[in-house]
């Protein structure tokens, strides 16, 4: 086995600060499993790491990806679940503290000390990644890793729209921004039963707003053509949406949501935005809104999630634009940064 693999490194915090690199295979301690990156999708963060646009620190150099799945090559001494050969996908909270009210008690996606894979951590965009036990799920044959590779962004919009928000069937649904992870809401909206499921976006988002169509939307609003608050206005009883997903981050996004929602209705803020807002909150008080965010997942997510892909029930058809070799990773985050792409999919070749 070769003591090197390739790699996608941000070694600068300057924009287009990421290159190709050969690196070191991880080593692994006694509660670890080192794992052969089957797949490693492109997550929107990343594409933000690339251009320096994050609003999250992160710690150069470092191997990008947080979204994967491979099989254990080896495990270490400790490890009592995994074995080698299992199929397996990662959580992505490489790190916990473990000791603090939030880890004891299930929350440890908040942690205050949790450091994440890709930005924290070294991640798997690479031909091996090193990760804790904890975080690991198995997965079937059935289920290939291309598809596996998206269980974390799936948990992502089944921890905002199933666990954190309250959609009941028959609602009218929101989503604002159509990238990976508001598509993915929008699919979660569309299991709970929502009735009109409205997915919104502008004018560069005209492929994921068809993939919006394939995955179930009801309707889909380019924002710079269509006057979103007429069409919510004019279905149902007229007064407004029962949930609105903020998908996008832009302060912007979140004025619109205010606009659109009705009394007592619900906003959920699962999307990355540095902007400051710039407009008055008192339509919140004035409807008696709830605002939450929701961010990431927990083990309970990710074990409903992989059951969810394995029987077919979430459909990533429309979502997977292109799977490419590692090597091929600045196509990908072009792609998906100029709209070609809704998600791109990197496979290691992995010569080890």
């Amino acid at each position: 086995m070769s003591s090197t693999m390739t790699a996608v490194v941000q070694y600068d915090l300057k924009p287009g600060s990421v290159e190709v690199r050969e690196v070191a295979i991880p080593e692994i301690g006694e509660d670890e499993v080192l794992l052969a990156v089957g797949a490693v999708s492109v997550c929107g963060s990343d594409v933000h790491q690339y251009h320096a646009s994050q609003s999250w620190p992160v710690n150069v150099p470092v191997i990008l990806g947080h979204e994967f799945g491979g099989i254990a090559a080896k495990v270490g001494k400790r490890v009592k679940t995994i074995k080698e050969g299992d199929r397996v996908v990662s959580e992505t909270a490489s790190y916990i503290c473990g000791q603090c009210m939030l880890c004891r008690t299930g929350a440890y996606n908040l942690c205050p000390q949790r450091k994440g894979f890709g930005y924290g951590i070294n991640g798997a965009m690479a031909g091996f990644v090193r990760v804790p036990e904890r975080t690991l799920h198995h997965i079937p044959d059935s289920l290939s890793f291309e598809k596996a590779a998206l269980t974390e962004p799936c948990c992502v919009g089944y921890n905002c729209v199933i666990e954190k928000s309250k959609v009941k069937p028959g609602d009218t649904v929101v989503v604002l921004g159509p990238g990976p992870i508001g598509l993915l809401c929008a699919e979660m909206a569309r299991l709970a039963g929502a009735g009109n499921l409205i997915v919104a976006g502008m004018a560069n988002d005209a492929s994921r707003l068809e993939a919006a169509k394939e995955i179930g939307a009801t309707h889909t609003v380019n924002l710079q053509e269509t006057d979103l608050k007429d069409l919510v206005m004019s279905l149902g009883d007229g007064l407004g949406a029962h949930l609105v997903v903020d998908a996008a981050g832009a302060s912007a996004a979140l004025k619109t949501a205010l606009d659109i929602v009705r009394p007592a209705g619900q906003i959920t803020k699962v999307g990355w935005g540095p902007q400051p807002l710039g407009f008055s909150l008192d339509p919140l008080v004035q409807k008696a809104v709830t605002l939450q965010g929701s961010f990431s997942h927990t083990f309970q997510n990710w074990e409903m999630v992989v059951s969810m892909l394995a029987s077919g029930q979430i459909n990533l058809k429309p979502i997977i634009s292109r799977v490419a070799f590692l090597e091929d990773w600045k196509d990908c985050f072009d792609g998906m940064h100029d709209g070609k792409y809704v998600k791109a999919v990197l496979q290691p070749v992995n010569e080890n």
